[in-house]
């Protein structure tokens, strides 16, 4: 059924006008069709040596000297004693256990099928649009800590958790393009990955989006 459901997606695929929305979903559906099929061609184990979920896909990890925190619970995971598994797509990292716990999707196939920047920036609209929960696990979060710190995100502008914020910094497109700043900024986990996967690739029309920026910088002048 898998196999008639992949030759179908294919022919649907090229039947689709080219680089159409309709298109990149029915690729999207495509590649989970082909995990799908891979996931029952590996051989049971007590624990699967691929594991996929929300986009990710999982392998278990066979170094027991490493020690790595969980993207998940935000715990040590002890090699020696935990199985764990890393996403070969954004290297997110987490106990077997905590495998059906992750709710944040993998932002690979968001840098293979829509490629782009927030380019405003730290779009903050406030804690109560987020219903005061984390914007990726939906725990509660506060302002004053209580029940857990709420942690703004500079490139999305919205408050995470400190599970799904661990403070971690990165250079945010949008203060380069209109500021010229590339002061490092505490974004999230979630942040970080995508932009870190995003960094190589060249989306960035600095002509369009801020052209007065050759007036002032003569680097790009001589680049340009």
């Amino acid at each position: 059924q898998l196999c008639q459901a992949i030759e179908e997606c294919k022919r649907v695929i090229l039947a689709l006008p080219e680089h159409s929305e309709r298109q990149k979903d029915a690729v999207v559906r495509l590649i989970h069709l082909r995990l799908k099929l891979q996931e029952l061609k590996d051989p049971d184990e007590d624990e699967p040596n691929i594991r996929v979920v929300l986009e990710h896909r999982f392998y278990k990890e066979k170094s027991k000297s490493v020690k790595q925190m969980c993207d998940k619970c935000s715990t040590i995971i002890w090699g020696l004693i935990q199985t764990w598994y890393t996403c070969t797509g954004c290297y997110y990292r987490c106990h077997s256990k905590c495998l059906p716990l992750v709710s944040r999707p993998c932002v690979r196939a968001k840098v293979s099928h829509q490629a782009e920047y927030q380019l405003s920036i730290c779009p903050e609209s406030g804690l109560d649009s987020q219903d005061y929960r984390c914007a990726e696990c939906r725990a509660p979060v506060s302002l004053r800590g209580v029940p857990s710190e709420a942690r703004q995100c500079d490139y999305t502008g919205l408050y995470y958790c400190s599970s799904c914020h661990w403070n971690d910094l990165a250079v945010v497109p949008a203060r380069a393009i209109h500021n010229w700043d590339f002061e490092p900024r505490k974004v999230s986990r979630c942040s970080m990955r995508y932009l870190a996967l995003m960094v190589s690739r060249p989306v960035l029309k600095l002509r369009e989006i801020n052209p007065l920026l050759f007036n002032y910088v003569e680097e790009l002048v001589e680049i340009r």
